[in-house]
């Protein structure tokens, strides 16, 4: 064979071609097959999220409508199951190993610790009290359509103790969502079980803004505390913060039990339940249940996504309830309370805009920094020569 051949001789340092194409391809098996598991255990913690808070809440508008009058225990039982979060978390501290904010390596001092654990654990306690309160009179479609002002709260609060910044979407959610609660407060209607006066309303629909407000104000001090005092975000941390803070939030309930002198009459309260003892225990217990299931799934959510994620989860499960109340208690829906519903959907839908929005730009800055990453390593890895030989 006569003529000149030029051949391309690819020496690449480490790793021969093949093996790299089989890696890739291994590794795209791998990344395909995590992602089916994290959309899978995204979809079941949301379940746990909008399931737990449903049910707790129409087991909460149970327990008033058939003799429970202990605006105490009602707040007890929000906080008293915590334990059950004990083995979610002996379970998962093996698959959560990874940070979600930053980690320093400099451990808190314990007198920090304990002191963002109590400050934390008291608001919290005194906003699961106000929620008991805001229960305690307003109908429970209306009471959960309030709650989904938590939203803007938290993103009011976030402002001023976070930096988080109001975009032109955020702003129209938090106008949205003040207008939504807004309008139930022209409202006035009575609970099914018992006449509601005026004031009653009034006390109740002011203390459910001021739970909302509480929850949106515990959640950017949690952020706060992470960021300033704890200096770490990892699955450890969440957890210890999540487990001390409901043990004080429940012992500060439980001094109010007490201290209120309402413990003296849950013996008479529980013989006149309307349903009978066993359904009256029944009742308590399964409330504690599944607002833990519900902290589960807001546990995961956020280290799934994030707590921005996880609160808007909470709000779009908040519609569910009015829809539920109106088959079980056949709470009335009128016209200011579709428009609020309305209102408050399209506000979580802003926020939720947002938030993918945002995450799209991060992926984005992510991938160009990959980018540049893999084309300063493939500059510096192969080296290519070229061989020239002649063949007669």
């Amino acid at each position: 064979m006569n003529g000149d051949q030029e051949l391309q001789v690819i020496v690449q340092q480490g790793k021969e071609p093949n093996t790299t194409v089989q890696e890739e391809r291994n590794q795209t098996g791998v990344t395909h097959s995590n992602t089916y598991k994290r959309c899978l255990r995204v979809a079941v913690y949301t379940f746990f999220v909008i399931s737990g808070q449903s049910v707790a809440t129409i087991l909460g508008r149970i327990y008033y409508d058939n003799g429970g009058n202990s605006k105490w225990l009602a707040t007890v039982v929000q906080l008293v199951g915590f334990p059950v979060l004990l083995p979610y978390y002996l379970l998962s501290i093996k698959t959560h190993t990874t940070t979600t904010h930053r980690d320093d390596g400099k451990a808190a001092s314990l007198k920090n610790r304990v002191l963002v654990y109590l400050v934390l654990g008291v608001l919290v306690g005194a906003d699961c009290y106000l929620y008991s309160i805001g229960l305690l009179y307003l109908p429970v479609s209306t009471y959960s359509l309030i709650c989904a002002s938590q939203l803007a709260f938290n993103a009011f609060f976030s402002y001023f103790l976070n930096s988080q910044k109001l975009t032109p979407i955020i702003l129209n959610s938090l106008l949205l969502l003040t207008i939504s609660s807004t309008l139930l407060a022209f409202n006035n209607e009575d609970s099914n079980s018992q006449k509601v006066t005026k004031a009653q309303y009034v006390t109740s629909f002011l203390c459910t803004i001021g739970a909302s407000a509480g929850f949106g104000l515990v959640l950017s001090l949690q952020q706060l505390a992470f960021r300033r005092v704890l200096k770490r975000q990892t699955f450890t941390e969440v957890m210890d913060m999540i487990i001390y803070m409901s043990l004080v939030a429940s012992c500060v309930s439980l001094v109010g039990l007490f201290a209120s002198s309402e413990w003296k009459t849950l013996s008479s309260e529980m013989d006149n339940y309307k349903l009978g003892k066993v359904s009256y225990v029944m009742n308590l217990v399964w409330t504690a249940i599944t607002w833990q299931v519900f902290n589960i799934g807001g546990t995961g959510l956020i280290f799934e996504l994030s707590s921005l994620f996880s609160n808007a989860i909470s709000v779009l499960g908040l519609p569910v309830v009015p829809i539920m109340a109106v088959i079980i208690f056949h709470d009335k829906m009128n016209g200011l309370k579709v428009i609020s519903m309305i209102l408050a959907i399209w506000g979580f839908m802003s926020y939720v805009y947002q938030h993918y929005l945002d995450d799209k730009n991060l992926k984005r800055s992510v991938g160009i920094q990959r980018v540049e990453s893999s084309d300063t390593t493939e500059a510096e890895g192969p080296n290519v020569q070229k061989i020239e030989t002649s063949a007669s």
